[in-house]
């Protein structure tokens, strides 16, 4: 079992930025792709960006050139660097685990981009 705990949401205004951080309870990025998922009132879930074990990186073209997935191996953790916030970008964002057909999730972190 692996547990991951977002942190990091909150409120900023249009062109600010945030950083959310997703701690993993065990050394898990050598073997498991990680990501990052969101999901707005009355829409489905999707896909942000997600990082694989090897360090490649994927971002849906909303996020390309404002977001920046990365990973620190000392602390488990996995960040989304988040700049230029538009309102669009108000949703809960999920952290995933992902390795073969095994998917861990967290809890979720909400974000509001208003001014």
């Amino acid at each position: 079992q692996v547990q991951l705990v977002e942190s990091g949401g909150g409120v900023a205004q249009p062109g600010g930025s945030l950083r959310l951080s997703c701690a993993a309870s065990r050394s898990i990025f050598s073997i498991y792709a990680m990501g990052w998922y969101r999901q707005a009132p009355g829409k489905q879930r999707e896909l942000v960006a997600t990082i694989t074990s090897g360090g490649s990186t994927n971002y849906a073209d909303s996020a390309k050139g404002r977001f920046t997935i990365s990973r620190e191996y000392a602390k488990n953790t996995v960040y989304l660097q988040m700049n230029s916030l538009k309102p669009e970008d108000t949703a809960v964002y999920y952290c995933n685990a992902h390795r073969s057909t095994t998917n861990y999730w967290g809890q979720g972190t909400q974000v509001t981009v208003s001014s």
